[in-house]
């Protein structure tokens, strides 16, 4: 009964600063996503794909988020666009306060949108609301038709699912008919992209949304 009651309050204090942040991202008029998945599906990849794509359209700016180093960061600040690293020292998810404390060190008012690359992990970041605008969650198509089912809360949460690394469905037994089933069984309004960072598949659908979204916003 201890541990219910002391992580109900971890999470209500999490949520107190998520509602800080998400009015500040109101505010400043920036459409902030919360980017998720399980460690090497490929989103700071997606990420990179999306930032060239988008180069000159839209002010984007990065929090990164990762257990240790800022290698992530390096990668995306080769694209030009405001970065900031939290490292997590073995955290397995961001809380809305290191974001708060980021966004210290970025320029809001010049931001259209911002993305918020979480920690790889399909678990915890579920959870925690940061005060993005849209949950963002990626699998690769080499992780099985099932993680929608072993990890629903991730997706139940999420408002958009991308299937990343469909270049590969031919060297494999997955069955995308199948995966997809399996995300909107457990969320039906889930909004499903497919794409491929090597071949440039899906991506510009992808960015044609969030174009859609950052002028929708305002």
């Amino acid at each position: 009964m201890n541990v219910v009651t002391i992580e109900r309050k971890i999470l209500e204090k999490n949520d107190e600063v998520a509602r800080q942040n998400r009015a500040l991202f109101e505010k400043s008029h920036v459409f902030t996503i919360n980017l998720l998945s399980s460690p090497g599906s490929g989103k700071t990849s997606l990420l990179e794909c999306v930032l060239e794509e988008l180069k000159g359209r839209l002010n984007i700016a990065v929090i990164e988020g990762d257990v240790h180093t800022d290698l992530d960061a390096q990668r995306v600040a080769r694209y030009g666009v405001p970065v900031v690293q939290i490292v997590t020292h073995g955290g397995c998810h961001l809380e809305a306060k290191l974001v708060q404390d980021a966004l210290t060190h970025l320029p809001l008012q010049e931001t259209q949108v911002l993305f918020i690359e979480n920690v790889g992990n399909l678990v915890c970041p579920a959870n925690y609301d940061l005060g993005e605008a849209r949950k963002v969650v990626v699998i690769s198509t080499t992780e099985g038709e099932d993680k929608p089912l072993k990890y629903p809360a991730m997706f139940r949460n999420s408002h958009i699912l991308i299937i990343n690394k469909i270049d590969l469905l031919p060297h494999l037994s997955l069955r995308l008919e199948d995966l997809k089933r399996n995300a909107l069984d457990v969320n039906p309004s889930l909004r499903v992209f497919e794409t491929s960072c090597v071949t440039n598949e899906g991506i510009r659908e992808v960015c044609d949304w969030l174009l859609g979204q950052d002028s929708s916003k305002s």
